[in-house]
């Protein structure tokens, strides 16, 4: 058998890839063989690098929805797309696609329906993409996380899974956690992250507030490559070294150091992006989600308040990230025990371990009929 796997180059695509490409190698063992079709960034390189998967890269235009001169430039990226994805998939030829979506996925589904490759689709987030939404008319199949994203799509083809997790990611282990990062026992444990990229608004944010943070708490704060050195800048100017002190700031979180963190974290703070929420529901932590305000189709903020509205996170708009109201809600969760349980179990609804195995098994099926 043999599959190919696309998506945008961001951890909310490749990981949900890696948890399903891991389960069908758990199920085939040695029957099975991956490519990897993307952008080409260097996430995309580093996660194929170490899961083993060969990896090509095609050039694909993104979809704005804003005027930009770039959409125009991007335009023409498509067809490039098309024509290189033609070839590779010729060369290859899968006897099945899974697809994430996002702009990367574009030309290649597209060459996939020209050679009639069957194609399955994974929608993460409570509103689709637009890229999903189109690519839906050339899939055979589409698996959705939130009952609400069914609205979208054609009710024959769809089925409601979840989002895929890697298995091990709620398999940390606390005290090796605590080691590596040094951190005290008599402290609770924040865990900060802004998506696999960052995010300015949320370093800044967590900085402003730091000095009154770890008179009480520890942190680990995922800063993202580019706000690293900025991060480090800033708590050094309030007296703050990284490393010590409880406070650990890192560019990026692999996943032997975020499972960990997941374990020893009492509480996290992050955006909303559909594959973060479902690693929190695995972890069964308290929440406080601020969504990206420029989220595609504020898929971020749909996300977030769906899980709100069952008591499984609090939702924190980028508008409010004052000193006062972000310390103000971070302090209300840790002074309420009660609800910091709550937030902890109602998330539990958004965690469906069986996701993964259920789309390996959809794949291996799609894959049968054909040799049938």
């Amino acid at each position: 058998m043999k599959v190919v796997l696309t998506g945008g180059g961001t951890g909310g695509h490749i990981f949900p890839l890696i948890a399903v490409e891991r389960k069908l190698k758990e199920k085939m063992v040695s029957n099975v063989e991956f490519l990897y079709i993307g952008s080409g960034n260097k996430l995309e390189k580093d996660v194929m690098e170490k899961e083993g998967i060969k990896a090509v890269y095609v050039m694909s235009g993104k979809m704005r929805r804003y005027f930009s001169f770039q959409n125009v430039v991007d335009f023409f990226k498509v067809p490039v797309g098309f024509v290189q994805s033609l070839w590779i998939l010729l060369k290859y030829m899968p006897d099945v696609i899974f697809s994430k979506g996002g702009y990367v996925a574009v030309p290649v589904i597209l060459a996939a329906w020209f050679y009639r490759i069957p194609v399955l689709i994974h929608e993460s987030d409570a509103t689709p993409g637009y890229a999903n939404q189109l690519l839906e008319k050339f899939s055979k199949r589409v698996v959705i996380a939130y009952p609400s994203a069914q609205a979208y799509f054609e009710k024959s083809k769809t089925a409601l899974f979840g989002n895929p997790v890697r298995e091990d990611i709620s398999k940390g282990d606390k005290e090796a956690g605590r080691k590596f990062f040094n951190f005290s026992e008599s402290k609770q444990t924040i865990l900060v992250m802004g998506g696999s990229q960052g995010s300015k608004a949320i370093n800044e944010a967590i900085i402003r507030i730091l000095p009154k943070l770890l008179a009480r708490f520890q942190v680990i704060h995922q800063t993202g490559e580019e706000g690293y050195e900025n991060i480090v800048h800033l708590a050094g100017e309030f007296g703050i070294k990284a490393g010590r002190e409880g406070y650990y700031p890192m560019k990026f979180l692999d996943e032997e150091i975020l499972k960990n963190a997941y374990a020893l974290a009492d509480l996290v703070i992050s955006r909303a992006g559909a594959n973060t929420i479902a690693d929190i529901a695995a972890n069964k932590k308290a929440s406080i989600l601020i969504p990206l305000e420029s989220s595609a189709n504020d898929h971020q903020r749909m996300n977030a308040y769906d899980i709100a509205k069952i008591g499984g996170t609090i939702v924190l708009e980028e508008s409010n990230l004052g000193q006062h109201i972000f310390l103000e809600k971070i302090e209300k969760i840790f002074d309420d025990e009660n609800l910091k349980n709550s937030l902890a179990q109602n998330i539990q609804a958004f965690h469906h371990p069986q996701a993964a195995e259920n789309i390996a098994n959809g794949l291996m099926e799609i894959a049968s009929k054909l040799e049938d």
